[in-house]
């Protein structure tokens, strides 16, 4: 940012009438939105608008700051001065200052000049600003998000590919911390160059999403996009807002679907950003009890104040219609449902009715589903949620709080605690594996080995797998076929596809270098070819919600490890069964069920040589017969690969 004049001028008075060339984007039907909170197109308001006014070209400026004495702006062009143009409130008390500016247009950096009621003397960036400064700097630059989209074709079949009762396997990344150029290791990819190498590696492994850690605008790069100050603002480190349209759009033409991480649960006290914006806590609650998050040391949302709301959920609709988003990733929301979330005794003030419920952002979260799914009912929103709330993923209509999906933490602790077991172990902890069966159709889950699972001194996924070298691949293959044969859609984060060895470093470029290696190869391919089995089934993915898509042909048997289930869709002819040995011992001559009669194949097994596996049991067909077993009238013999995990389907 520019060098500021050194010398402070106060601003002059303020009138509040309407001046003679007054220039507003607002009407009064706006200003009653807003107020009620019902406001969710803000953007086309608030913030910084190149405008022609009386036939003259510059820029329109409008920020909320209802507790504000006098605002101004200050920049480049008028040398920051912030005597020079000060802003005029509006006459209908809704807080909104605004001001025409002849001759600015794109690329002018700027901040607004608050004076509180109080005297008190803020610089802020825009709220609603389009473009920032690239960190460590902090101001505001006028831009547009004017954008030639050609992709066309994706948006009108993206209600079929975005639907429940299709295959959706999630590719979860850190824009920064993916790949980066071997001879300048510190310097990101831009948007347009990770389109170079992201879809290709994409269409390659067969994912039918990218998921991207936060790419709003956030100050502190370790924050990993999580503490956004620029709500509205792709992140500069990456380009232009265009240059993210570019990636998109790219994508959408290669068959890949775009989910963003959002996060309306809280955001940091940058002097500069959201908090005390005006002096007084505008955005968040004044109450640190309900206004501090102690995990996070920042600011929760005040989601009972209606102008956040129509900040927020505007917010929401900005990523989806301005960038062709097709998915929010909602960030923390277990953290908003609780008013004692990571409080003790004391620390949190109950709700009306004496509860623990944040009441307030309960029914925001509901306006939020319902605005989202009313003007893109072809996109999905999925909770990041991890207690028992119930209805996270029902209609509202029907009590629930409308996501349309649900990441299922439950099932990710208790897949990770069992399988970081030595397989000795495992028949003691049998519950552990079979337990989510109990509730997977309570809620429309998404499965996650997302970016926590390997962070914080947790380890890599590979490094968690128990035993040798040749046992923890196979450990982790099999992890991954019982994933994608698990009812629920699927979400890997970055890395875990090449069994990276190391944690999680968003400080450096994965380690691709592994790839060199047989093993991690052969988890690649694994994935790879899980990827395709999963698009290609449609016992995989179209009952993916319903109980009447899983079968447990053999869920008990603790003593030995095996688990046997089926999937299954509209047609019984694309059943396929699973079976699973979590132990290294090799099971010869194994009988198991057989959900019907005639001649199965394995379609894919995880300890084929072709992933690294041992190779003991490759090609085979199993034959039924009239014998009873595990409650089915038809079964049949087959040999279990050590640590493996099968994958069967009828072909006569």
């Amino acid at each position: 940012m520019a060098k500021k004049n050194s010398a402070i001028t106060p601003l002059p008075s303020v009138e509040t009438s309407v001046p003679a060339a007054w220039y507003s984007r607002f009407t009064d039907f706006d200003i009653s939105l807003f107020k009620s909170g019902k406001h969710y197109k803000l953007y086309e308001k608030l913030g910084s608008h190149v405008v022609s006014h009386e036939g003259t070209s510059g820029t329109y400026f409008a920020v909320w700051a209802p507790n504000a004495k006098k605002v101004s702006v200050e920049g480049n062009f008028n040398g920051w001065n912030r005597a020079s143009h000060p802003m005029q409130v509006r006459w209908d008390e809704s807080g909104i200052w605004e001001i025409f500016i002849p001759g600015i247009s794109n690329g002018e950096v700027y901040k607004y000049y608050i004076i509180s009621n109080s005297g008190e003397t803020l610089e802020k960036a825009d709220p609603f600003a389009l473009r920032w400064e690239e960190p460590p700097s902090t101001a505001s630059i006028v831009w547009d998000t004017w954008y030639e989209w050609t992709d066309g074709p994706w948006m009108k079949k993206r209600h079929e590919i975005n639907a429940l009762n299709k295959p959706m396997s999630v590719y979860e990344m850190h824009f920064g911390s993916w790949v980066r150029s071997v001879e300048s290791p510190d310097e990101f990819l831009s948007y347009r160059q990770m389109a170079d190498s992201l879809i290709p590696y994409l269409k390659e492994t067969g994912f039918t999403h990218v998921e991207f850690l936060p790419l709003m605008e956030h100050p502190y790069y370790p924050s990993w996009g999580y503490q956004i100050t620029g709500y509205f603002a792709a992140s500069s480190r990456y380009g232009t807002p265009q240059d993210l349209m570019f990636l998109i759009e790219e994508l959408h033409k290669n068959g890949i679907g775009v989910i963003l991480d959002w996060v309306p649960s809280h955001f940091p006290g940058d002097e500069h950003g959201l908090y005390r914006f005006d002096g007084t806590h505008l955005f968040e609650h004044a109450d640190m009890r309900k206004g501090f998050h102690p995990d996070w040391k920042s600011y929760i949302f005040n989601y009972g104040r209606n102008e956040v709301k129509s900040f927020l959920i505007s917010n929401a609709i900005f990523w989806l219609e301005r960038f062709h988003a097709d998915g929010l990733r909602v960030d923390a929301v277990a953290s908003m449902l609780y008013l004692d979330y990571s409080r003790k005794e004391g620390e949190w003030v109950p709700n009306e009715h004496g509860g623990r419920e944040n009441l307030e952002a309960i029914s925001f979260i509901r306006e939020f589903n319902e605005a989202v799914y009313a003007h893109f009912p072809d996109v999905q929103t999925i909770a990041e949620e991890s207690t028992a709330f119930p209805g996270v993923s029902k209609p509202v209509y029907l009590g629930g709080l409308g996501f349309g999906m649900k990441w299922m933490m439950g099932w990710m602790h208790d897949t990770l605690e069992y399988f970081g077991k030595d397989p000795v172990h495992r028949k003691f902890n049998h519950q552990g594996i079979t337990f989510s069966t109990l509730y997977a159709f309570t809620e429309n889950f998404m499965l996650p080995f997302s970016h926590d699972e390997v962070v914080h001194g947790k380890g890599s996924l590979l490094d968690r797998m128990p035993g040798d070298e040749w046992q923890k691949f196979a450990n982790l293959r099999v992890l991954y076929l019982y994933m994608f044969t698990h009812p629920g859609t699927k979400c890997l984060f970055m890395g875990n596809e090449i069994a990276q060895s190391a944690e999680w470093n968003f400080n450096q470029s994965l380690d691709w270098h592994l790839l060199e290696y047989a093993p991690h190869q052969g988890v690649k391919q694994m994935v790879t070819d899980l990827n395709s089995l999963y698009r290609s089934e449609p016992a995989l993915y179209e009952k993916s919600f319903d109980a009447d898509g899983f079968e447990w042909i053999e869920g008990g048997d603790a003593e030995n490890s095996v688990l046997v289930y089926s999937r299954k869709g509209n047609d019984t002819e694309n059943d396929i069964l699973v079976v699973l040995n979590l132990t290294p011992v090799p099971r010869k001559v194994w009988r198991i069920g057989l959900p019907a009669e005639g001649k199965w194949k394995v379609i894919l097994n995880s300890d084929d040589q072709h992933f690294y596996g041992s190779g003991l049991f490759n090609d085979q067909i199993v034959f039924s017969e009239e014998i009873s077993w595990h409650g089915k009238p038809q079964s049949g013999l087959m040999n279990l690969p050590p640590l493996g995990g099968l994958v069967l389907k009828k072909v006569i």
